[in-house]
């Protein structure tokens, strides 16, 4: 019986009829039924009885087990106070969903987290979602309802039904078949799964704010910090302090429960504080001091590095204040103590008329004088430390964290001279990993450029057997209508060297191919139109060049009559990535050829005629083999020459795999940020539409890619599909921006066009 018949059945039904005909006189589930029904009959009327027991028909006929049953009683018992009888039997409805799928264990365990559920989710529309997700994974992931039940408080603490159901769905569409990853997904021990639940909650990630936190780093002390995430390790979540080693920052993926437009300002804060240590604070050893004094030590040298920025910046106070929290009426624990020392070293318009933080200040006070001397913090913190343990109060310092909020662990302070914890070990293992990133070595130099902007959100990968990660990207999906973050992985694959000579002359077999593109390219009026100034004649009065004349009239000198400003010819200035599809779909034949082959001839013109004409360009070759392996092949590079190497490059490139051209477009995209130019220009040779081995339906990836496409263009890079095969992808590029080449003779008409639409641009 559906959920839909039973709401819309009469008391006449007789539904509690049948229920005592058919279970009431059975041993294993009639007794506990028996004590629900007259519990309802205390509260509820006939009609809405009538209802509940046509949900525990549904259950029966859906042979969903006794035990199934009982657990749908222990529900309604727990929530008949809260819930009406249509929602419970809409549950009921939606249990005999889940094991008819998934089978009676699976109901039973989706009865049994339904009074935690219904907590979260009062309301039986939002509920509704919470059931979506569940009778997904009974189809497609049976084995993961159970650990995903058991967690349900967990996974609905971080955002409503809908979050849930999403959370599901990335899960399934990130783990595919894998049995391990997906348990390893859905017991939350994949970071990827803590990551998603965060950002479901509102967080705000630190990929979401690095690049900005890089560009405020260096406009405070002149260069770029080296950045990295903080996660949590193991099914721990992620720290919620900053870390320091060395020149490396390490910020907390997220900062559980900041959401919205304060997440920011407190990633800003925690950067300018561990900066600020960078600058004025060095490393100590240990020695005999007591953890207590430890912590003190550490409270007082955040309380000078951060005296010391605010004489050099002192706009810093307004970013650290909000997060001093600390009031005279906090419980009286070292910890909470030690909060408000903090507050009072730090403003000295708190009042607080506790002896300890009295004495704090007085000492930090008498000190002002050599706040530049790094041991004042630790005459200081020793003096505090002990009276603070004379006083009694409880200091658990495997559970102290430094307050306030945006402040570091101070690990970074310390030399000790004892083995290091596990935790330590973790963040030295992780410090040595960055390290050997080129990258982030590269932005901690002085006198660097600028951090590369991350078009696409891109972040950094490690390396493993299938190739050197560059970097990940997020992705979208269409199902869910969300963007999912670090989705994809691209990997640098080395390029195989194939018969340059070759290649060469079959262009030249070619007669006037070669030389239509050259007169193409050269001819494009692309670039930024140059600004004439003293002219004899032109549009508009050059006004310097006015001035002149008439002081020149004045004094009686002979005036220049250039003094006109005119439009010269366009300067080319313009920068282009050549993407090739090298697919196994690039195999097919077409137009005599096969589709490859049309691009490796069309390629190497266009990069002859674009050498020649002096533009910056670079050409890559992708495919992939699913989301974790969008494989990249640098044929040639913006500062590398279309020569003899580069052509043997190109010839060796072979057809295999399959299309995630979204993540291709981004990449190239992010490379495209750090070339100075006027125009920017993204050219993808392909034949038809995007596909991989991990994505049934492949509207997924053409949405994903044309999302890319708009994105590029919206940061002003002009993104063409040139399609060589018997589809046009209108769809990524739009109608606009894509041009058919169904044969080879057909190029120079396609690039003649593109060329002729950039230059109206």
């Amino acid at each position: 019986m559906s959920v839909d018949a039973v709401l819309d059945a009469s008391p006449q039904a007789l539904a509690r009829r049948d229920v005592a005909r058919l279970l009431l006189g059975r041993e294993d589930v009639g007794p506990t039924l028996a004590q629900t029904l007259r519990r309802l009959d205390a509260v509820w009327s006939e009609a809405e009885v009538e209802l509940w027991a046509g949900g525990v028909l549904t259950l029966l006929h859906a042979n969903a087990g006794a035990r199934c049953l009982r657990a749908f009683a222990r529900a309604t018992d727990a929530l008949a106070g809260r819930q009406d009888a249509a929602a419970l039997a809409r549950d009921a409805a939606s249990a005999a969903e889940v094991a008819r799928h998934g089978g009676s264990q699976a109901g039973r365990a989706t009865l049994d987290a339904l009074p935690a559920a219904a907590l979260k989710l009062p309301g039986w529309h939002e509920r509704a979602k919470w059931w979506a997700g569940l009778a997904r994974l009974a189809r497609e992931a049976p084995d993961c309802l159970a650990p995903v039940c058991e967690r349900s408080s967990a996974l609905l603490g971080h955002g409503d039904g809908a979050a849930f159901e999403s959370f599901v769905a990335a899960g399934l569409k990130a783990c595919g078949v894998d049995r391990e990853k997906r348990r390893a997904f859905f017991t939350l021990q994949d970071p990827e799964a803590r990551a998603l639940l965060e950002r479901a909650a509102g967080a705000v990630a630190f990929q979401d704010v690095e690049r900005r936190l890089k560009l405020f780093g260096r406009a405070l002390w002149g260069q770029a910090p080296r950045l990295a995430a903080l996660q949590g390790a193991g099914v721990s979540a992620a720290p919620q302090r900053a870390s320091i080693v060395g020149d490396l920052v390490r910020l907390p993926a997220v900062y559980r429960g900041v959401t919205g437009a304060r997440a920011e300002p407190l990633y800003r804060a925690a950067l300018a504080h561990a900066l600020a240590h960078q600058a004025f604070s060095r490393r100590q050893r240990a020695e005999k001091l007591k953890p207590l004094q430890i912590a003190l030590v550490g409270l007082v040298e955040d309380a000078r590095v951060e005296a010391l920025a605010l004489k050099r910046h002192p706009g810093l106070k307004a970013l650290w204040s909000p997060w001093h929290m600390a009031q005279p009426g906090d419980a009286m624990t070292a910890a909470f103590l030690m909060a408000r020392l903090a507050r009072a070293l730090f403003d000295p318009d708190y009042q607080d008329d506790d002896g300890f933080v009295e004495k704090g200040r007085r000492l930090f006070a008498e000190a002002a004088g050599r706040l530049d001397d790094p041991t004042a913090a630790r005459a200081i913190g020793g003096l505090l430390g002990h009276d603070l343990g004379q006083m009694r109060l409880r200091f658990d310092p495997k559970i102290y964290v430094p307050e306030p909020l945006y402040r570091d662990d101070n690990l970074g302070l310390w030399t000790f001279d004892d083995e290091p914890d596990q935790q330590a070990d973790e963040i030295e293992q992780a410090v040595d990993a960055a390290r050997l990133t080129p990258q982030e070595a590269d932005e901690g130099r002085e006198g660097d450029e600028p951090p590369k902007p991350e078009a696409g959100r891109a972040r950094e990968a490690p390396a493993d057997d299938r190739g050197v990660a560059i970097a990940t990207y997020p992705e979208w999906d269409r199902a869910a209508g969300v963007e999912r973050p670090d989705w994809t992985t691209v990997r640098l694959v080395a390029a195989a060297v194939g018969d340059a000579r070759a290649l060469e002359d079959r262009l030249d077999r070619l007669g006037g191919f070669r030389d239509r593109i050259a007169r193409l390219v050269r001819g494009a009026r692309v670039g930024k139109a140059a600004r004439l100034k003293r002219q004899p004649e032109g549009f508009d009065l050059d006004l310097d060049a006015a001035v002149g004349a008439a002081i020149a009239l004045r004094t009686g000198d002979l005036p220049d009559d250039r003094i006109h400003r005119a439009s010269g010819r366009r300067a080319r200035d313009v920068a282009t990535v050549v993407l090739v599809d090298v697919s196994e779909s690039t195999r097919d034949r077409v137009g005599g050829g096969t589709v490859l082959g049309i691009e490796k001839l069309a390629v190497a013109a266009l990069g002859h005629a674009m050498e020649t004409a002096g533009d910056v360009f670079a050409v890559r070759a992708f495919a992939s083999c699913g989301r974790e392996e969008v494989r990249l092949t640098e044929v040639k590079n913006f500062d590398g020459r279309m020569d003899a190497a580069a052509m043997a490059r190109l010839a060796g490139l072979e057809p295999g795999l399959s299309t995630r051209l979204g993540a291709a477009l981004r990449h190239v995209g992010a490379e495209l940020e750090d070339v100075r130019s006027h125009r920017k220009l993204v050219i993808a040779l392909t034949d038809g539409e995007p596909s991989d081995i991990d994505v049934t339906d492949p509207l997924d990836l053409v949405e994903d890619a044309r999302r890319a496409a708009l994105s590029l263009r919206r940061r002003g890079v002009d993104v063409f599909g040139v399609t060589l095969g018997p589809l046009a992808a209108t769809d990524v590029f739009g109608r606009a921006n894509t041009m058919p080449a169904r044969r080879l003779d057909d190029l120079p008409a396609r690039l003649s066009e593109l060329y002729f639409r950039l230059a109206r641009l």
